[in-house]
């Protein structure tokens, strides 16, 4: 017996005894999950998100040294928080009764803000006289103007307006950076109302379509809401304990994973399951026996997607140190309900799993999938060739993906008060940058006070920067030392002009008119945006390169080869580029959008790589299971299609289905992500690991499984296990 077989009995049998375990106690396990999940959620201190963009960035960026200078030079001052739009309802312009009547507003507000907010101040017309405005700071001793206290003041502060202005002539809209976090916050939590439903429905049908089964209908959707409580709450405790912070976004996605990935995972030993069963195997027997098969594809196929999302801690934004810790969470707890609770589900059920389904004991032919199987066998060239070919031919527009770092139109719809708010202080002449001031800081380093003269030289030279519309008189602080200069930027604060200008001509003309003995640092919303692209840019030359180091790792010690991680990262690297090539011609080429929101290649890297693994890894361990019993590389090929390929296609239109439900959340980041990891998830499964895995391996040959040749293995199968397989068409 050589080292690889017996490091593979080894593994085959660790998963066999999870299997009978399972099988003979199938209520402990069952009542150990229910006592877990009870403890982790009562104990859970709540998972908790952030739209505050600060949260994110190391400490070293300009942006967060700004705003720790603002803490020691202007303790006092109070940072813009919301901003009221006032105008008439008819459109025209304000009257002198008009600007009469806001003044009575605003003088009532002040004593009924929220406890976030702290002071308010109309703001002298201008512009064209159709528009007034009001700002309100923020009490950042009470909130960071991105939390709940804030959002409730946001609340509180348009239901006081709608009746202040009832009755009168004016209409009003609240933005600036709290309003417009709230109304980010009420979109996200809409989409995921819409996402969920959207996903349980799919799957519930295609399960349908697949078992005609209730019991297997109802299966997923138990265990992965037993999951997602136990997920959530260990997310939450991971948060607390290394202070870690999530946006938004997140909650809907881990949905979308939880849901995808369990489904996935559950179909792999289901497949197996009803298979020994047709082969005339007791429940028990053919619980132990499906997981002592599929186990290692399983959790192989988890582990890969597993540290592909931990290689997001070598990050240095917080947002994808935190999100890599929870989406592994999210799987690793799903990956050992599949091979725990599943089976033990299984066993309880027993026949009545496949409820009221009368033909799963017949077997099928997998007509298609053979024949397909058999044609690939003969011709692997042609089939490698063309699915290779189609691949590289959508990569080649992946090299004209166009980054956008406009994050408040992905975030906010544009039906949000904030964002029409928005729109009608720019239709009365105003500045977008009005809503959201640049602050910009001059500090002495020598200890001496600023002068009078310098303070007024480098406002001079700020207004004259590309993309300034104003800069106010410069307020010093209590020392003398520092001066903050408040600059209005002619483009929205988060658009992708203001961010350019910010990051050239605005901070180079800030830093080179600091006179000798001073800095200027250069902060506010739309600096913090420019440092989370550079930050990003930093993050690709990183995280992609180790996250496929480590999943070749895990190829190589699934599949005992050197060869065979080579082609198949090779393949899903190729997959990647036609994903986004694919992404960039439906939505640049057709739709004509400026651009792609500048995450999305780190997003979709890591679902598309990562999940997209696992059906390559499904197929590769059924080739070299196929391999070792005899067959040559091209038959064992054209059987790996024929067994595996029925579960690769059931779950791969899941998953991919799941994903695409993203894109009836309504904001454009949610809709992009979802077009481009559902596709490219399809293109892992139909494309990727039904076609050019297989059809590479059978090219390849006895070469592909070097040094551990898996395929020398001829001994003949138990009689039990004759047929063995992924599963079979039905």
């Amino acid at each position: 017996m050589t080292l690889t077989q017996r490091q593979t009995d080894t593994v085959v049998g660790m998963f066999g005894a999870l299997g009978r375990l399972a099988s003979r106690h199938p209520w402990y396990v069952i009542a150990a999950w229910i006592v877990f999940a009870v403890i982790v959620v009562l104990s859970s201190p709540g998972l908790k998100a952030t739209t505050d963009q600060s949260d994110f960035l190391p400490r070293h960026y300009e942006s967060i040294r700004a705003a720790e200078l603002q803490q020691k030079a202007f303790p006092e001052q109070r940072q813009p928080a919301a901003l009221i739009v006032f105008s008439r309802e008819d459109g025209g312009k304000l009257t002198d009764a008009d600007n009469a009547e806001v003044g009575q507003i605003v003088d009532s507000l002040d004593g009924e803000l929220g406890q976030a907010f702290s002071g308010i101040q109309a703001i002298p017309q201008s512009g064209n006289g159709k528009v007034l405005i009001a700002a309100i700071g923020l009490n950042d001793k009470e909130s960071t103007g991105y939390d709940q206290t804030a959002f409730d003041a946001v609340v509180d502060l348009r239901d006081d307006l709608t009746s202040a202005t009832k009755g009168t002539d004016l209409t009003y809209g609240v933005t600036g950076s709290a309003a417009a976090g709230y109304d980010s916050q009420e979109a996200s939590k809409n989409a995921e109302a819409i996402v969920s439903l959207a996903t349980v429905l799919l799957i519930v049908i295609l399960l349908s379509i697949i078992f005609r089964s209730v019991l297997i209908t109802l299966m997923p959707l138990v265990v992965v809401a037993l999951s997602a409580a136990v997920a959530n709450g260990l997310i939450a405790w991971a948060n607390k304990i290394f202070d870690l912070k999530i946006d938004n976004s997140v909650e809907i996605i881990l949905v979308v994973v939880l849901f995808g990935i369990g489904t996935d995972y559950i179909l792999f030993f289901l497949f197996r399951y009803r298979e020994r069963l047709r082969e005339g195997e007791e429940t028990r027997g053919a619980v132990a026996h499906a997981l002592e098969r599929a186990g290692e594809a399983i959790a192989s196929a988890g582990g890969a997607v597993i540290v592909s999302f931990m290689a997001l801690i070598l990050s240095s934004l917080g947002i994808f140190k935190a999100i890599g810790p929870a989406l592994a969470i999210a799987v690793a707890v799903t990956l050992v309900a599949a091979l725990t609770l599943v089976p033990a589900l299984s066993t309880v059920l027993r026949g009545a799993l496949f409820w009221p389904s009368k033909k799963w004991r017949e077997e099928p032919k997998a007509a298609r999938f053979s024949m397909v199987g058999r044609r690939l066998g003969a011709h692997p060239g042609r089939y490698a060739l063309v699915s290779g070919g189609l691949m590289a031919v959508l990569a080649i527009f992946a090299f004209q993906f166009t980054p956008t770092f406009d994050l408040s139109s992905s975030g906010v719809p544009k039906t949000a008060e904030s964002s029409k708010a928005l729109v009608t202080l720019q239709n009365g002449g105003y500045s977008a940058g009005a809503t959201d001031p640049t602050l910009v800081y001059l500090h002495s380093t020598n200890g001496q006070p600023l002068g009078p003269d310098a303070m007024a030289e480098f406002g001079t030279a700020l207004s004259a920067a590309p993309g300034v519309a104003n800069v106010a008189a410069p307020t010093p602080s209590a020392d003398g030392e520092t001066a903050l200069y408040s600059v209005t930027l002619t483009s929205e604060p988060s658009s992708d002009t203001a961010l350019a200008n910010v990051k050239g001509p605005i901070r180079d003309a800030a830093h080179e008119a600091a006179p000798e003995g001073t800095e200027a640092l250069v902060g506010g919303t739309t600096s913090i945006f420019v440092d989370f692209q550079a930050a990003m840019n930093r993050d690709y030359s990183v995280v992609f390169p180790v996250a496929a180091i480590v999943i070749m790792l895990i190829l190589a010690l699934l599949l005992r080869s050197l060869v065979a991680p080579l082609y198949l990262m090779a393949s899903v690297g190729l997959g990647f580029g036609a994903t986004l090539g694919a992404t960039v011609i439906v939505f640049q080429l057709i739709k004509g959008d400026s651009g792609l929101i500048f995450i999305l290649p780190i997003y979709m890297y890591l679902f598309v790589v990562a999940l997209g693994t696992d059906y390559n890894i499904l197929m590769i361990a059924r080739l070299r299971e196929e391999a070792r019993s005899g067959l040559s590389s091209r038959d064992a090929a054209a059987e790996a299609l024929k067994h595996a390929g029925p579960t690769i296609a059931a779950a791969g239109v899941i998953l991919a289905g799941t994903f695409a439900s993203l894109m009836l959340a309504g904001n454009s980041l949610l809709v992009t992500l979802g077009f481009a990891i559902s596709f490219g998830i399809f293109v892992a499964a139909f494309v990727m690991a039904m076609f050019f895995t297989p059809a590479l391996t059978a090219l390849i040959g006895h070469a592909a499984w070097w040094p551990g040749h898996g395929d020398e293995d001829k001994r003949e199968p138990e009689p039990a296990t004759i047929g063995a397989g992924t599963g079979h068409e039905g």
